[in-house]
């Protein structure tokens, strides 16, 4: 892959090494078993997954993904794709030193560990597979838009909660960082079980969030479909998923479990797609489930 692996991969700090000739941005701290986290999107920064109670429990290693933050950016738009991805986490893997380690996809990262399990079996210890599907396509965001459209008469009168689906095609049209940053910021509540009755509380999630355009706007021509290969995967899984999850909902961890033997299924009662936030102790526990075998 072009990388050339470092003393002290896994020291506490951030790190940085090229994988053909493009910069590969990682953060780590905690302590314990490793294991490496892969932020969604495609486009979102890594820091609103870190999970400092997991650090408690796990080394934990935050990928900043190809095309965000301090990562490089690729030659080519068309080439963030899932397999670029999988094999940019597989280059991190690499890099650390260590022949198995756990891995922890969010969202749209979910599908890139579930590529990168399926392809290098012998290198996963264990798997999080947390408010993610094994399929995307058109049921798949027909039944996300249903959520977005039907949102606002959750609450009614409340004219930012009105705007959300608006923000949201915003987003999903901008051409810029700001730009595209700004509109998800606005469309956020949606992503929460009840982002009004806790705005407080998630105000500097909701600042924090950034995404860029370019991975963001990249369109990936290869469908992604796994289910028919979820029995390939033999490692320790916990599927964990919000209840309130609009996006990659309970219908979709279910196949995930079902598809996955000896799979464990987490459904956080009090949460939408960002229960690491919403319930971090009961993500917590759901995570930790992979030290008890």
């Amino acid at each position: 892959m072009g990388s050339t692996r470092h003393d002290a991969a896994l020291t506490p700090g951030t790190h940085e090494f090229a994988i053909d000739g493009v910069r590969q941005v990682y953060h780590v701290a905690g302590t314990g078993p490793v294991c490496v986290a892969h932020s969604g999107g495609p486009g979102i920064g890594w820091g609103y997954l870190r999970t400092p109670e997991l650090e408690e429990h796990f080394t934990m290693v935050y990928v900043e993904p190809v095309g965000t933050g301090a990562s490089g950016r690729l030659a080519d738009r068309a080439d963030y794709r899932l397999d670029t991805y999988a094999r940019f986490l597989g280059a991190v893997v690499d890099q650390l030193g260590e022949h198995r380690v756990h891995l922890l996809g969010h969202s749209h990262g979910g599908f890139v560990v579930q590529a990168y399990a399926l392809a290098h079996p012998d290198r996963v210890a264990g798997l999080v597979l947390y408010d993610t599907s094994p399929v995307t396509g058109a049921e798949f965001w027909a039944e996300a838009m249903a959520g977005l459209v039907a949102y606002p008469g959750r609450y009614p009168g409340n004219p930012e909660a009105e705007a959300v689906p608006a923000a949201f095609q915003q987003a999903v049209t901008a051409t810029d960082d700001d730009a595209l940053s700004a509109a998800l910021r606005t469309a956020v509540p949606v992503y929460f079980a009840d982002f009004w009755s806790r705005r407080e509380e998630f105000a500097a999630f909701q600042a924090a969030v950034q995404v860029w355009a370019e991975p963001a706007g990249a369109q990936d021509p290869t469908p992604f479909d796994v289910r028919d290969r979820l029995g390939e995967i033999l490692a320790p899984t916990v599927v964990i998923v919000g209840a309130h999850d609009f996006i990659c909902g309970v219908r979709w961890a279910e196949q995930l479990h079902e598809g996955i033997k000896d799979s464990r299924l987490v459904v956080l009662e009090h949460s939408g797609h960002f229960g690491h936030v919403e319930q971090p102790a009961e993500f917590v526990r759901a995570v930790v489930q992979l030290r008890e075998g």
